[in-house]
């Protein structure tokens, strides 16, 4: 079973396919590196894909003290990834919790990011302080909530939330390995996650000086039914210049596996463009352009 050892120690499972160019996919707080099943299989057919549990998600470690869980220790580990299996540069895939994982990468190490994939990232982002304290108080429930009824049932009412029900009725089979991989995972590291990641990573509007000057192609993708994160999908667009938004029609929160093939043609394309060069930043008019021309 192998395993790398990120830089304070806590040693993280991992899987990888294929060979070539390098993709690192870094998964959702429901997940873990097998929702990336669908893009190990397709793309390690050209790329070396590279899918690994964050800490707290065995068979990685799962450490009990919650110092060894953060914003930065996400964006840290997957550093480590790239260190430990001696890879330079990678086009990093990131959903949910791993997309601001991804993008914070990407912020304080652009020079080893080829890419940015940054799919469902915006949950929990606001310009609202009461709305902000709001998402922070049910990061903190949902983790109280977890320890007191165990993993399994907490799996089974989190599996049927709001933006994952579409997923449930498109793909009925798809959700149920879904919610079961869910209700397998660690408690102690899921409710750590949630009060020490999810609780207090900053919000994406607070980034905007820093996301101004990112120049990393970067491609955002949400799911249309994913509401919480629509507008922030808007405003990474509006933010970076260099990125490209795309919108999965009657899609939800996890997109790569409710809609997997739309998914990786999307990434597909997007890594052909940055690897062959022809990935191009905003033109800077085009925001100030009248509908009616220049």
């Amino acid at each position: 079973m192998p395993h790398l050892t990120a830089d304070d120690g806590i040693r993280l499972y991992y899987e990888e396919a294929g060979s070539g160019t390098p993709i690192v996919c870094v998964h959702e707080f429901a997940g873990d590196c097998r929702s990336y099943e669908p893009q190990l299989r397709y793309f390690a057919r050209r790329y070396r894909v590279i899918a690994y549990n964050a800490r707290g998600y065995p068979p990685s470690d799962v450490p009990a003290m919650p110092e060894r869980y953060s914003q930065d220790r996400a964006r840290d580990d997957i550093r480590a990834v790239l260190d430990a299996l001696g890879i330079a540069r990678a086009h990093i895939v990131g959903v949910s919790m791993g997309a601001y994982a991804t993008l914070h990468f990407g912020l304080h190490y652009p020079d080893r990011a080829l890419s940015l994939v940054l799919g469902g990232c915006g949950h929990g982002s606001t310009t609202d302080a009461a709305e902000r304290r709001r998402f922070q108080e049910d990061a903190a429930g949902t983790a109280a909530a977890l320890e007191a009824q165990g993993m399994a049932g907490f799996a089974r009412s989190y599996a049927v939330s709001p933006t994952r029900v579409r997923f449930e009725r498109k793909d009925p089979r798809g959700w149920k390995e879904f919610a079961e991989q869910l209700g397998a995972h660690s408690a102690v590291g899921s409710a750590m996650t949630l009060r020490r990641v999810q609780g207090r990573r900053p919000s994406l509007y607070d980034l905007e000086p820093e996301l101004a000057r990112l120049a990393v192609p970067v491609l955002i993708a949400t799911g249309d039914e994913d509401w919480p994160c629509l507008e922030p999908a808007i405003f990474l667009k509006r933010a970076i210049a260099t990125a490209a938004l795309a919108v999965l029609p009657l899609t939800g929160h996890t997109l790569n596996t409710e809609e997997p093939d739309g998914f990786n043609r999307l990434c597909d394309e997007f890594f052909h463009q940055v690897e062959s060069g022809r990935w191009p930043a905003r033109d800077p008019v085009a925001p100030d352009a009248s509908a009616f021309g220049r």
